[in-house]
């Protein structure tokens, strides 16, 4: 019955769609070789650069957080805890531009680093709210034992963390962590919200000024495959880890 189901949509989608119409759309490549070489050399490395940066930033300040609502001071933990709430519950776009175009006009000066640093910092505090939670977990799940003999041998209980469960965290919230990566990377495209200047466009700003341009939707179409050339083989490592974790169980 479900092949039945697949095949009448699939005899529907032939003959109801106008296909000649669609590639005209989509995929009429000759009015895109201008991107070229700039949507590689400019756009995805800024698309790259802002990731990693944002990405950085949020797990830096992700396990610094975690650290704070695990910590034994009720203060550490309520802080830790109203960061997480905001900035998990704020819209990733509303944060950037408050980063952007707010921050600058409260300190009186612009956010270092400049578009960079702005993504780094906005894009970087909504990461961190998830990463802190996903860090809580990892060191949640490592067994308590393990810091308790760490303790026994005469380790502080700053560096029986860092040297003992944290590593072990890590190696148990790599798919989750990398999950992060791929919606940072897409996350990005949030960017061209700050006005950004042309040596830093990134994919979806670079596609969409091309759509306009050239009065066509192929160069959404050529950003969307840049994207999928980073998010595609990441996603596949995240499989292959949670696959690997799964059978070590």
């Amino acid at each position: 019955m479900q092949y039945a189901v697949f095949v009448v949509v699939l005899v529907v989608l032939v003959f109801v769609i106008d296909w000649p119409r669609v590639q005209e759309t989509f995929l009429d490549f000759g009015e895109t070789r201008e991107m070229y070489p700039d949507l590689f050399t400019v756009a995805l490395k800024n698309t790259v650069v802002y990731t990693l940066s944002a990405y950085v930033v949020g797990f830096s300040l992700g396990l610094i957080v975690a650290l704070m609502r695990l910590s034994s001071l009720a203060v550490y933990r309520w802080v830790a805890l109203i960061f997480v709430e905001i900035f998990r519950g704020l819209p990733a776009l509303l944060t950037l531009l408050m980063i952007g175009f707010g921050l600058p006009i409260a300190l009186g000066s612009p956010v270092p680093g400049g578009t960079t640093g702005a993504v780094a910092l906005g894009l970087g505090l909504v990461a961190a709210a998830y990463m802190a939670e996903t860090f809580r977990a990892g060191i949640q799940a490592v067994p308590k034992g393990q810091l308790e003999a760490a303790r026994s041998l005469g380790m502080s209980h700053t560096r029986a963390m860092f040297s003992i469960v944290i590593p072990q965290a890590l190696r148990i919230i790599i798919p989750p962590l990398t999950n992060e990566l791929v919606l940072l990377f897409k996350d990005s495209s949030l960017v061209s919200a700050l006005g950004i200047a042309a040596a830093g466009v990134e994919l979806t700003k670079m596609g969409s000024d091309f759509a306009i341009n050239t009065a066509d939707s192929t160069p959404f179409v050529v950003a969307g495959a840049s994207y999928l050339i980073i998010t595609v083989p990441l996603g596949i490592v995240v499989r292959r880890l949670e696959s690997r974790q799964a059978k070590a169980r």
